[in-house]
């Protein structure tokens, strides 16, 4: 029953993400539907949070599709439609994550700090007129990923590398 209401209220909260095209308040409905408040990434009683596939798959596609642009990021040379097609890209992926959520309460709020934020860099990314901005969406996505590395257990997680 519990699986059952998580999906209608998922299936909800997407909708009312596509509807408002933001998935900020996704990630931040999600991480109250699961108890969690404003909070502070933490260990978990000084281990890492434990991952799933599903968890480890999204964010292994989330860092080799920002890895795919860094070098035209870096150099300055990525266009405004590159940088839109990479928060595109992150967002499909948050979407999938969330969807597909199976932690546990306290690994799932910790998660959703690490979401919010690579949400955040997908929107910055998305601004069609400040590439300053754009750039800055690329850093937090960068700083998200590096994030999720301290605090949650991917066997064999290998971040981006940013030169």
């Amino acid at each position: 029953m519990f699986k059952i209401g998580k999906i209608l209220a998922t299936t909800a909260m997407l909708a009312a993400w596509l509807s408002a095209g933001s998935q900020a308040a996704l990630a931040q409905d999600h991480h109250s539907h699961h108890g969690g408040g404003s909070a502070q990434l933490t260990l978990n009683n000084g281990q890492k949070w434990t991952t799933d596939e599903n968890l480890r798959q999204g964010m292994a596609n989330v860092r080799d599709a920002l890895a795919a642009e860094l070098p035209a990021i870096h150099g300055g040379k990525a266009s405004a439609g590159q940088y839109h097609a990479l928060a595109k890209k992150i967002n499909d992926q948050v979407a999938f994550m969330v969807q597909s959520c199976k932690l546990d309460k306290e690994a799932d709020a910790a998660l959703h700090i690490v979401l919010a934020q690579l949400i955040a860099g997908a929107d910055a990314m998305s601004d069609q007129k400040n590439n300053k901005a754009r750039h800055q969406g690329a850093e937090k996505i960068i700083h998200a990923l590096e994030e999720y590395a301290v605090y949650f257990d991917h066997p064999g997680w290998q971040g981006v590398k940013v030169e």
